[in-house]
């Protein structure tokens, strides 16, 4: 149960850094940096072309917000927060970065997203596989 639920937040995490931003002279990739701590926020997908966003359900009331950490070193980091004592498990693996595709894999299992958006404060991501949107904040 506790590896679906990780698989889960990889997949939405992996569709929130799907981001992009449309300028010329980058060929529509953004000059963010992706590294950071994001908390996690929102998940949803697309329904009728429109984006339909709900509060991130992982993330448990009265505990800290689950949230993708990706470092320098090219290693991300899921931390879920979880139990009446708001136990802190973290899950480590490593992400790359092409363009607009954010890669993370953990273990055997990877999942590739399109970053829909990156800027100072906030990473959205959409699934490749799922269509699942994620959306973190810094």
């Amino acid at each position: 149960m506790k590896t679906r639920k990780i698989l889960f937040v990889l997949a939405l995490s992996l569709g929130v850094f799907a981001t992009s931003c449309s300028n010329d002279d980058n060929e529509g990739e953004t000059i963010v940096p992706i590294q950071g701590k994001y908390n996690l926020r929102q998940t949803g997908t697309i329904v009728n072309g429109q984006e339909v966003l709900i509060d991130a359900p992982q993330n448990q009331a009265g505990c800290n917000l689950d949230y993708l950490e990706l470092k320098l070193s090219n290693t991300a980091v899921m931390g879920d927060y979880n139990g009446t004592q708001c136990a802190l498990t973290e899950t480590t693996g490593t992400y790359v970065r092409s363009h607009n595709d954010l890669t993370i894999t953990v273990g055997n299992t990877s999942s590739v997203s399109d970053i829909m958006n990156l800027t100072n404060k906030e990473l959205k991501i959409k699934d490749k596989a799922t269509g699942i949107i994620t959306v973190y904040s810094r």
